[in-house]
């Protein structure tokens, strides 16, 4: 069963300064280290990129791994690069994690819960860690003209509530799935976290 992950990496990064994608955690870029950890247990792995994609693309180590599309208008949002990613699929996918790029601290256990969900028939499966849900999120194939056919002005979440009964709610030991890198406080806050005390 080759289930599918999609990485969103065509932010603009404005509040961080510099794109999100490059930043380094344990001796690998953010992007570089969810290629590798989903190119485990998922195929195909897409990489959505959208402002600075030239910059990130060159600072890749793990391209091989990976298949690159554009998000040729990233301003529309999260959503617009989800839907980017979506298209890159192959049709017979059975489904697909997605995550945005800016949660490198997710743990591979988490990654394999997931795809173990997927393969138990699950139609949508989200970690939580402390009561709240994070990523990477899992949905079914079954799901995508749904995520297709959503507006500009919703949200990728909008789909998954209306599935709410049919997702399973995942609790993971792994704050990861909770830890975004948005300003350069947090990233500051991510390096000291992997320090020895």
């Amino acid at each position: 069963m080759n289930v599918a992950a999609i990485i969103l990496a065509a932010g603009a990064s404005r509040r961080m300064g510099s794109p999100k994608a490059l930043l380094e955690w344990e001796g690998q870029t953010f992007l570089d280290r969810w290629i590798a950890m989903f190119a485990e247990v998922c195929n195909p792995v897409v990489v959505v990129l959208g402002h600075d994609r030239d910059v990130v693309r060159a600072g890749l180590r793990q391209m091989h791994l990976a298949r690159l599309t554009m998000n040729q208008d990233p301003d529309r949002g999260m959503l617009s690069s989800l839907q980017c990613g979506l298209r890159a699929l192959p049709d017979d996918v059975p489904g697909f994690l997605f995550t945005p790029v800016d949660q490198p601290a997710v743990a591979s256990g988490t990654v394999a819960r997931l795809v173990e969900a997927a393969t138990d028939g699950a139609l949508v499966a989200v970690p939580c860690y402390g009561g709240r849900r994070g990523h990477p999120v899992y949905c079914s194939a079954a799901l995508i003209p749904d995520f297709l056919a959503l507006p500009s002005s919703a949200q990728a979440r909008d789909v998954i509530r209306a599935h709410h009964e049919q997702t399973r709610y995942l609790d993971v030991d792994d704050p990861g799935v909770v830890t975004d890198v948005d300003y350069p406080a947090d990233y500051q806050r991510l390096l000291a976290s992997a320090r020895p005390s």
